[in-house]
């Protein structure tokens, strides 16, 4: 599984973990793993695992954004990898999202 996700024990933070490819294949997975959730106040995307990502990623990681915004929450990106990190920054993601 490319996509796994998380729920705090006050269910206030999201994670999901991305390993592998972050590319339309995951579309269907990456939304599901937030898409029925109400009340979170934080959406945390753990990239440390990504080896290739796509601008069909950057498109799924803005409908986060919009679906969190919707609900008062944030998204954070978390810890990402060489790669992901040089597409998050050719694509000015490091300016819309919070990069720890």
């Amino acid at each position: 599984m490319v996509i796994s996700s998380t729920i705090s024990p006050d269910k206030k933070r999201v994670t999901i973990r991305v390993n592998g490819r972050f590319d339309f294949s995951v579309y269907r997975e990456f939304r599901d793993a937030y898409r029925d959730l109400v009340g979170p106040t934080e959406y945390c995307v753990d990239l440390g695992g990504t080896d290739y990502m796509d601008s069909s990623a950057l498109g799924m990681l803005m409908l986060l954004r919009e679906h969190a915004q919707a609900g008062n929450a944030r998204v954070v990106l978390k810890g990402p990898t060489p790669g992901a990190r040089k597409v998050l920054t050719i694509a000015n993601f490091d300016k819309l999202f919070p990069v720890e």
